[in-house]
């Protein structure tokens, strides 16, 4: 067995002259594992917010997204839809009109942000499963429906059994005149709600989903449309299939996944999570210091020890091994230990929902806190506490000379 390790664990786990030592060393231990315990649990929940804010955006947003990079719309007669189509992974394409418009149902009135919609919009997102009330349900035969986002239903007030009153819905004309009055000035149709749907605030209070020949009849549009969007295969490589789509849609078209679609709120709850591991990292740091006072307190007790190994051909760097190897024991022991009751926690969360979001008759979209945990994050708060718990150890171990030269000599 490794020496300094031997004398090291022996060192731990036996009883010293003075009972305060094994007190301390068990709250560095403990001060350790909370903190490594911390870690684990607010970057797992972090990470239960990703996935949830993902998978709610994923509903509404598509894979990829392709809109040009000058003007609101293009015409799709001069798009190379068929190369498009062929690009292997690329499962649907939907063409896509979005337009600011006029919602008016009874004497409730919002602007919303119509968005009209190809056939294939259900294949290419998941709204069809964040129906509040109601159902997914765009077109059936020649009679058309809107899907209201819930804000937009709430400030129309809007009654998805009421079939004497449509909803009116106004954009301005393409040469209006104001001169004319507002019949004059603007185009107007009338559409019944098939259903809500509720997806985040910002979209909720929003958008509304009409289909596409609707609004192209709404707008007076003949082959324009605002954007493309499509669904990849996931089994598909997503960054080699976005290259080949940009090298087909040319210079002219921004491509953008899902991910790019919602960059600043991305980086912002990336930031927030690296943030968080900062500062409990800081704190974990200061809980160390208990470590250095251990450690300290171990080598003032074990000055006789000391003296016999050096009189017994220890030399100073065998010496600083053993104690330094003692700092470490301890750091490892509360990072194990701390580990493994993040995990059980996490594990409880996820299984029976212990801390919930609110009350229980609240709107939120989950009930309880949601917890993803992953191996890298086990792997990097492990490390981090190696890596503090060295730094605290290497201190009281380097000084060992300085503190004890009158009373013990190393060399």
């Amino acid at each position: 067995m490794n020496f300094p390790f031997y004398i090291a664990r022996r060192y731990l786990v036996s009883k010293k002259s003075h009972n305060i030592i094994n007190i301390i060393s068990g709250i560095s231990v403990v001060g350790v594992a909370i903190g490594a315990m911390a870690l684990i649990i607010v970057l797992s929940v972090f990470n239960g917010f990703d996935r949830l804010v993902v998978s709610l955006f994923s509903s509404f947003n598509s894979t990829i997204q392709i809109t040009p990079n000058h003007g609101k719309t293009f015409n799709l007669s001069s798009f190379p839809l068929d190369r498009l189509q062929k690009i292997p992974g690329v499962l649907h394409v939907t063409q896509v009109i979005e337009e600011d418009a006029l919602m008016k149902y009874k004497d409730n009135q919002a602007i919303v942000t119509i968005k009209g919609v190809g056939e294939s919009f259900n294949e290419i997102s998941g709204l069809d499963t964040m129906m509040a009330e109601g159902q997914f349900l765009l077109q059936d035969g020649d009679i058309d429906y809107a899907i209201l986002g819930y804000g937009v239903a709430g400030s129309l007030n809007a009654n998805l059994l009421d079939y004497v009153h449509p909803i009116s819905v106004y954009v301005p004309r393409r040469d209006a005149s104001f001169s004319g009055g507002f019949e004059n000035a603007f185009n107007a149709e009338i559409i019944f709600p098939s259903g809500f749907f509720q997806v985040q605030y910002e979209y909720d209070v929003k958008y509304a989903i009409l289909p596409l020949r609707f609004v192209k009849s709404l707008l007076e549009y003949g082959d324009e449309l605002t954007a493309l969007e499509l669904d990849v295969a996931k089994s598909t490589d997503l960054t080699a299939v976005q290259k080949q789509i940009e090298r087909v849609a040319g210079e002219g078209f921004t491509v953008k996944n899902r991910y790019q679609q919602q960059e600043i709120l991305y980086k912002i709850m990336v930031s927030e999570k690296n943030y968080i591991f900062l500062i409990l990292t800081l704190i974990l740091v200061i809980a160390s210091f208990n470590v250095i006072g251990t450690l300290s307190m171990l080598i003032l007790d074990k000055k006789k020890d000391i003296a016999v190994m050096q009189s017994m051909g220890a030399s100073q760097h065998l010496i600083r091994r053993i104690f330094l190897l003692e700092g470490m024991l301890i750091s490892f022991i509360g990072a194990i230990t701390g580990l493994i009751l993040g995990a059980v926690i996490c594990w409880l969360q996820i299984r029976f929902g212990l801390i919930r979001l609110g009350s229980a008759d609240s709107s939120f979209v989950v009930n309880a806190y949601p917890v993803y945990m992953q191996l890298k994050d086990f792997i990097i708060v492990f490390f981090t506490v190696l890596s503090i718990g060295f730094l605290a150890a290497w201190y009281p171990v380097y000084n060992i000379k300085k503190v004890h030269v009158g009373e013990i000599k190393l060399d």
